[in-house]
């Protein structure tokens, strides 16, 4: 850190002393505030710490962390730290000396809230964080609990002030809330969820401690400058002093006073927000309490009791969408919406004058004046009718009259009469019905530091030069950022392509620029960062497009122009007035520029022609609707021109009502449509309405596979049992369109493939192909197309249930597999384009005997897709949702969630004693964990009676009624449906679920294809019920996962009860218990237990030999039954194919067991240089190594392959990974030599493989039983033998 200098001092001892000297700098990583210290960058959590301690932890982390490096350079010498830690090394007393003096040289932490979701740098400042992250979503709980307790207008109110915290732009807003109203309406429920929401970024305080007179520590709440302060119950019906109370309101800077330390002077950032139930004082008119003050009055409507706990109970799971709703309120209504806001009510309640004005209104509001004998007759006789105690002398009449009109005139002539001491220009602003002479806008520019100076700080800059102020130099020249200039006076920057501003040049009637009517204009787009331009009078609005720029057209609409920085183009600007919002996204509602469309590579079919129109529909093109209708119109008559076939007429009803929703240009877009040709003269061969699913002309599956770079899109595909594969390069957009009509399947090609082949369709150039490639590879949620997903009939990836790369599958299934060796994001040659599509080839051959591999699968999806209603290709989620669910949006109404300590009227089971606390579950003692419980104690065990629960996740469900009456029991029928399949009851499975099943039922195969889709339905279901993402089975309120919970909570109780049986337990395992030397009559007792518990379990095998390695892994022998004996393995340890066969089933090694499937993530690669010391990091290839004859040696293999190691000497190679451009031994593999599988049978190497390192293998997995027993005792005599010979 930057505050001290680590220093080294020998002893007299001849130990060198290591301790901390501190320097005398504005320190960047420490932080002093009124000589204590205020907070320390920590580097590791990536946020400040307050924490004082933690500057002595940092430090001597350092310090020994020097010691240690030291101690390696030196072995010879003896070092000792003087820690912070360590009292008696002074080196604390030392530091809070350094501390006391200094000045200050602090920033105020967290001035704006930080989210779970919010990305921090060290100098936002940032020392916590919110535990939920800002994001839209459901908040209906809260819509309906606030929307009873308040009205509309109210509730605006507060979630507008709400909104101003959320946005950080509290500390400008010089206003606080106070919900008014009698006990048991509402206030504090508000204020609840506001703490909430603002969890640690909040404070309590007293406000009669502020507007008291002599209490000078009335401050000391807002020491640690609070986001929000609350006071639930306070009393502001007596103010003495209101100055300190207003200074905190209108962030003024003061000084703070703290009890025992010096005096400091800060700002409050706070936004006020008090409950109470006696009207604020308000004095009189120049009370500043009356422009901050906006009341808030519930409504007196009041939530059922059981309702409101339901509805409090839920806030929780809704805090990141109430903050984001409260943002959008906020920046929807803007920071001066409330600017003029006049407390009415409350002055109506506390100030006597303003009472009388209030029943004077209508006379001076008639007269628009008064005289002040006339007005003080008139307040004479209210005082006395109102029975006034305390009544204003005249003089002090005469100056509080003056606050409600515009005008005071000593002498005055009316109507030809003198008239003295007249008052007119009467305030009606202030009274009954508020009139707001122009509109408020949200967009307020009143910042002077630009966050752009941190988004673009490294972006090339320079200042302007010369009186034209252009830039000085060329850009290729610049090497100054936006960091190094100062951004007031007149500059150019160069934002990133994506970067674009709206700029709004907008004149006034007298011909030059009208901020007024820019901030107007500017103020009906989305939120975003803006700034005044460099004469003060226009507005930039900066956005990030998320489409390519260079489409973008330069205009608007007149004075409205798009800047797009693109090449050596840059923006060029003045600093001085600018909002603090972020740079919002945007990617649609902006003109393109003009293309011409009917060509040879544009629209070259009706298809086409319909999507563009459609784009228009949607408004992707332009943002108004006689722009869009004007283009429609256009690309028809161009299409009529061009003699293409085409019938669009069946659009003609979508046009016109497109048409007659335009807000100004109804009648001309009306009219236009009446012109439009929707069809051409020999309109009558081609089909009006293309579907994709009428395309199909050939019912076989045809697999196919695409390859795209800047230069190449391949498209290749064979039909199912075809020899030959058909190659597609650089296709046309009617190729593909023809393509289409095929029953494609693919790999992992709803995700990828489809997108690509349907951008084609649509006309895409290759290089746009490419650019979207890249952007679905980057998981750019933007790109992609909706109708692009069930283009294909199926997707392998998706419906398969076991999940891995087509490269593992081709490695697992023996199929020959190819790699390219090209980097995918250049071009590629002319002559390799042939290579690429044998390497598209390949894939297609290997996506076809995935097919056949996963057939199953594709079964289980199409029972599903029949049972559904839902195309084959839609997600299994999608599926499982429909047969389950139905056609209801939202099931989750209907779920039932169960507070497990406690039980319930569904699940009357309690566990007492459970808790669930910030992700953490105990229960008698134990951490439960939270997926399902493991126990182990590791050794070698015999006579090992392993007990399993039948299908426990899908019993709790039902036992817990977790989707409620009706919904469970839908997926109770699926379960029990299953079950009556696997026993053969066809007849009870027939008339399950109103008799949809019975069509699979006719001969066992179908039935047990049916069982095994039922299967999938199943298991799906508690795997979407405990998921992090939004999904029908998805219960918000379900944060400790009660279906996986009560199964190990169950465990726990189970565990305990055979050991209080005398019985030891040495593994459980989710949903298995395993006990040595079990009895009958132990057996009996853990099936009874299950069973109060709703449990069935299953005598699933005797192990006559068990050794458990740890809670996961063991081997264990079976004893002789209706099966033989055999041996079970798990862990990848004892699992190797040659380790299980060599060391327990003594079955026949074979080629296959001594092949080692390695990958990575980024590349493999085999380095035959024999010449190359096993022990050297090989060179990655370049020219140089190239011209020295090294580049041979090198070969590209890909990300994963199957490889066996040689010995020295038989032509293998190293087998390296490549990372950052330097190579490293892949994993497991140093030491030895390899070769490709494939390479070793070609080339019959099979004797030449390196049988050391599977021996190796096998040393290892013995020793690791041996840590528990003697192996030899274990295996057997007859396996000891058996190995030995």
């Amino acid at each position: 850190m930057d505050f001290y200098r680590i220093v080294e001092k020998p002893a007299k001892n001849g130990v060198v002393e290591i301790f901390a000297d501190f320097t005398i700098v504005r320190s960047k990583d420490l932080m002093v505030r009124g000589k204590q210290f205020y907070a320390i960058w920590d580097e590791e959590k990536g946020l400040w710490s307050t924490d004082e301690y933690d500057v002595q932890r940092l430090m001597d982390k350092e310090l020994f962390a020097h010691k240690d490096e030291m101690m390696r350079k030196n072995t010879g010498l003896a070092y000792q730290v003087r820690s912070l830690g360590s009292f008696g090394s002074a080196s604390w007393l030392s530091y809070r000396n350094y501390i006391g003096h200094l000045t200050d040289s602090y920033h105020i932490l967290d001035s704006k809230l930080t989210f779970s979701n919010t990305v921090v740098k060290k100098t936002d400042y940032v020392s916590k964080r919110l535990p939920y992250p800002l994001a839209s979503g459901d908040f209906s709980s809260y819509d309906e609990l606030v929307g009873t307790l308040y009205d509309p207008e109210e509730r605006s109110k507060l979630e507008w002030a709400i909104g101003a915290v959320m946005a950080g732009e509290a500390k400008n807003i010089q206003k606080f809330m106070v919900l008014y109203g009698k006990g048991g309406t509402g206030k504090s429920t508000v204020l609840n969820i506001l703490q909430q929401l603002v969890d640690g970024y909040f404070a309590m305080f007293e406000a009669q401690a502020l507007t008291s007179a002599n209490n000078q520590f009335g401050t000391e709440a807002f020491k640690s400058n609070p986001m929000v302060a609350i006071q639930h119950d306070s009393d502001l019906s007596k103010i003495a002093d209101n100055s300190k109370f207003n200074s905190i309101i209108s962030h003024e800077w003061m000084t703070f006073n703290e009890k025992y330390k010096p005096s400091y002077d800060a700002r409050v950032d706070a936004f006020l927000f008090i409950g109470t139930n006696k009207p604020v004082k308000i004095s009189d008119a120049k009370s500043g309490l009356i422009r901050r003050l906006i009341d808030v009055h519930p409504s007196g409507r009041k939530v059922p009791p059981r309702r409101y706990q339901t509805l409090i109970s839920q806030i929780d799971f809704e805090l990141g969408a109430i903050a984001q709703h409260c943002l959008d309120v906020y920046r929807e209504m803007g920071r001066d919406y409330y600017a003029g806001y006049v407390p009415i009510e409350m002055m109506l309640q506390t100030d006597a004058f303003f009472n009388f004005i209030e029943d004077s209104y209508d006379v001076f509001k008639h007269q628009d004046g008064a005289t002040l004998n006339q007005a003080w007759e008139m307040y004479k006789l209210w005082s006395e009718d109102a029975r006034l105690e305390y009544k204003l002398t005249k003089l002090r009449f005469r100056d509080e009259l003056r606050n409600y009109f515009d005008n005071f005139d000593e002498r005055f002539m009316m109507n030809g009469e003198r008239l003295r001491s007249w008052y007119s220009g009467f305030k009606t602003d202030q009274f009954k019905v508020q009139i707001k002479d122009e509109p408020v806008f949200s967009l307020v520019l009143d910042e002077v530091e630009s966050i752009l100076s941190i988004d673009l700080a490294d972006a090339p800059a320079q200042l302007a030069a010369g009186k034209n102020g252009i830039p000085a130099k060329k850009w290729d020249e610049v090497d100054t950022k936006l960091s190094d200039i100062d951004t007031h006076e007149l500059h150019y920057v160069r934002p990133p392509d994506n970067h674009i501003v709206i700029d709004f040049d907008l004149k006034g009637d007298d011909g030059s620029k009208s901020a007024g009517r820019n901030l107007e204009e500017a103020n009906k787009w989305p939120t975003t960062y803006a700034e005044y331009s460099k004469s003060g009078s226009g507005i930039h609005l900066h956005y990030i497009y998320d489409g390519d720029p260079n489409e973008l057209s330069r205009i608007f609409a007149p004075d409205i122009e798009i800047k797009v920085f693109t090449g050596h183009s840059s923006l060029r600007r003045k600093l001085s007035k600018c909002n603090n919002i972020p740079v919002a996204h945007i990617s649609s509602g902006l003109p393109l520029k003009e293309k011409k469309v009917i060509n040879s590579e544009a629209i070259q079919s009706e298809k086409s022609l319909r999507d563009l129109i459609e784009r228009n529909l949607r408004k992707e093109i332009h943002p108004g609707t006689k722009p869009s209708m004007d283009f429609i119109h256009k690309i028809l008559e161009d299409a009529y021109k061009s003699g293409l076939t085409y019938d669009v007429s069946n659009l003609k009803p979508k046009m016109l009502a497109f048409a007659n929703n335009s807000s100004n240009q109804a009648l001309y877009c009306l009219k236009l449509l009446q012109s439009m040709k929707f069809a051409s003269d020999d309109s009558s061969a081609t089909e009006a309405v293309p579907n994709l699913d009428a395309f199909v002309a050939d019912d076989r599956i045809a697999f196919y596979d695409v390859e795209v770079f800047p230069n190449l899109f391949i498209i290749c595909w064979k039909y199912i049992g075809s020899s030959e594969v058909v190659r597609m390069i650089n296709p046309t957009a009617q190729q593909v369109e023809e393509f289409l009509k095929l029953k494609l399947v693919g790999f992992n090609c709803r995700r990828y493939d489809n997108h690509i082949v349907y951008a084609a369709a649509l006309g895409y150039t290759v290089e746009q192909l490419y650019q979207l490639s890249q952007k679905i590879i980057s998981n750019d949620r933007s790109a992609g197309f909706g109708n692009a997903y069930n283009l294909s009939y199926a997707d392998i990836f998706d419906y398969s249930s076991k999940k891995q790369s087509l490269k593992k599958f081709q490695i697992e299934l023996g199929i020959r597999h190819l790699e390219l060796g090209l980097p995918w994001d250049e071009p590629v040659d002319p002559a390799l384009w042939e290579k690429v599509a044998e390497y598209c080839d390949n894939d297609v051959l290997a996506t076809e005997a995935v097919f056949e591999a996963r057939e199953d699968d594709l079964v289980a999806r199409q029972i599903l897709s029949d049972l559904s209603g839902l195309p084959v290709n839609d997600t299994t989620q999608r599926h499982t949702a429909k047969i389950i669910f139905g056609d209801d949006r939202n099931p989750q109404k209907s779920f039932i969630y169960t507070d497990l300590s406690k039980g319930s009227k569904d699940y009357p089971i309690a566990f007492e004693g459970y808790k669930y606390d910030f992700g953490k579950s105990t229960y008698r003692d134990e951490v439960v964990g939270e997926g399902g419980y493991v126990y182990a104690e590791p050794g070698m065990y015999e006579n090992v009676a392993v007990l399993d629960v039948a299908s426990m996740h899908p019993t709790s469900i039902e036992n817990l009624n977790l989707f409620g009456d009706i919904y469970t029991k839908n997926f109770s029928a699926l379960k029990k449906a299953r079950v009556a399949i696997k026993r053969k009851d066809y007849d009870s499975a027939r008339k399950m679920l109103g008799g949809i099943l019975e069509p699979y039922l006719k001969n066992e195969d179908n039935a047990e294809k049916l069982s095994y889709a039922l299967k999938i339905v199943i298991n799906i279901v508690y795997g979407l019920t405990s998921a992090k993402f939004d999904n029908p089975f998805r219960d918000k309120r379900n944060k400790d996962n009660i279906v996986a919970k009560v199964g190990a909570l169950f465990m726990i109780d189970l565990k305990h009860a055979v050991q209080e049986q005398g019985f030891q337990v040495v593994h459980i395992k989710t949903d298995s218990i395993k006990i040595p030397n079990a009895t009958k009559e132990i057996i009996d007792f853990v099936m009874e237990f299950g069973e109060k518990y709703g449990y069935e379990f299953e005598h699933e095998a005797t192990y006559s030999k068990f050794c458990l390695v740890n809670d996961a892994v063991y081997v264990a022998r079976t004893t002789p039954g209706k099966k033989p004996a055999y041996w079970e393995t798990t862990g990848a340890q004892f699992q190797h194919p040659y380790v299980r066969k060599f060391l327990f089933t003594k079955e026949p090694i074979e080629f296959a067991d001594m092949c080692e499937t390695k990958s990575v993530t980024t590349a493999l690669y085999l380095d035959y240089n024999e010449d190359v010391s096993e022990d050297d990091t090989p060179m990655a290839l370049d020219d140089t190594t190239e011209a020295e004859g090294e580049s041979k040696t090198l070969q590209f293999v890909g990300k994963a392959g199957s490889f066996c190691p040689l010995v020295p000497g038989a032509g293998g190679g190293l087998l390296l990974r490549k990372k950052d451009e330097k190579f490293y031994a892949a994993t497991g593999t140093k030491g030895y030599r390899w070769m490709e599988s494939e390479m070793v049978e070609e080339l019959g190497k099979e004797g030449d493989i390196d049988l050391s390192y599977f021996r190796n293998l096998v040393d290892a997995a013995i020793d690791n039983i041996n840590k528990y027993g003697d192996f030899e005792t274990f295996v057997g005599e007859a396996d000891a033998q058996s190995m030995a010979a």
